[in-house]
């Protein structure tokens, strides 16, 4: 994204290099490569099999601590693969901070690939979301972004519809006033990923193969990740994933307007912040293009 915060910290290969073989030396003597710098972490490849993924900034840590603490029950039995920590690193004199090896997934960034493409893809996310989204214990990790009330939403978004990023400004900012009048989630906190946009999934061969990143992990209202009907879908897609739903969220007659709400904001977000990523630019583009052109779905 734009304005990459800077790094608080440097990995380079062989400070990675003496964290493994440190730390975890059955995984050692095997090729490490660079693969990313991101907003948050540092991604290496390790061997054929593994990524090595290290905070750049210290906020990034916690989100660390969050994933670690928390991904191995949660994605435990769940029915796609994810990017939870097969093997935790600890802080030490080397490195302050925890940092995690996870699978390596060779497949493709969903947001390379053309819209249209993703109704494959429908069926398998909805299994994930129904199996992890299940009531959380009341010590989850708070996020002050994600999971809230669409209103907590509303300084951000404004701020981003004002600054000249957001084409169509005035007619999403008619629906972001209709967003903040819907009835909030009544129900418990559930388990969320909460940034289920296509650059945190992978697919391989026309099938969805891995559930990444889960740095927003936090708990609250499910629409937050049902947005992914419009970031991820196209109206058929968004048909297919509504359907293969099922019945879970019938109990809210107001969680899909909810999510054309997280929706709507999600895309104020990749448009005003990813000049310099053009994959994510373009995801918020077709975002928002799908919510004003769409046909007003009523689920």
């Amino acid at each position: 994204m734009a304005n990459l915060p800077a790094a608080e910290i440097a990995a380079d290969p062989a400070l990675v290099r003496q964290l493994v073989e440190e730390q975890h030396p059955e995984l050692g003597g095997q090729t490490l490569q660079q693969v990313a710098s991101g907003w948050d972490n540092y991604i290496y490849r390790l061997g054929t099999d593994y990524a090595v993924r290290l905070p750049r900034r210290r906020t990034a840590a916690g989100l660390t601590a969050n994933e670690q603490r928390w991904l191995p029950q949660l994605t435990a039995d769940v029915p796609v693969q994810t990017s939870a920590p097969l093997f935790c690193g600890a802080p030490c004199e080397l490195y302050p901070w925890p940092w995690s090896i996870t699978a390596w997934f060779d497949g493709q960034d969903v947001s390379l690939s053309p819209r249209d493409r993703n109704v494959a893809l429908a069926e398998p996310l909805a299994r994930f979301l129904n199996a992890f989204h299940r009531p959380a214990p009341p010590d989850f990790p708070r996020n002050p972004v994600r999971g809230g009330p669409l209103s907590g939403r509303d300084e951000a978004v404004q701020g981003r519809l004002n600054s000249g990023m957001v084409p169509h400004a005035a007619r999403v900012q008619e629906l972001w006033d209709e967003a903040q009048n819907i009835p909030a989630w009544t129900g418990p906190p559930l388990w969320l990923h909460g940034d289920l946009h296509p650059a945190n999934l992978v697919a391989k061969d026309n099938t969805l193969q891995a559930v990444i990143d889960f740095g927003d992990l936090t708990a609250g209202d499910p629409a937050t990740d049902l947005a992914a009907a419009w970031l991820v879908f196209d109206a058929e897609g968004r048909a297919g994933f509504r359907a293969a739903l099922g019945s879970q969220y019938d109990g809210d007659p107001h969680v899909w307007e909810r999510a054309r709400g997280w929706a709507v904001c999600m895309a104020t977000v990749l448009l005003a912040n990813s000049d310099d990523a053009p994959g994510l630019y373009l995801v918020g583009s077709e975002t928002l293009m799908e919510i004003l052109t769409g046909d007003r779905e009523r689920f």
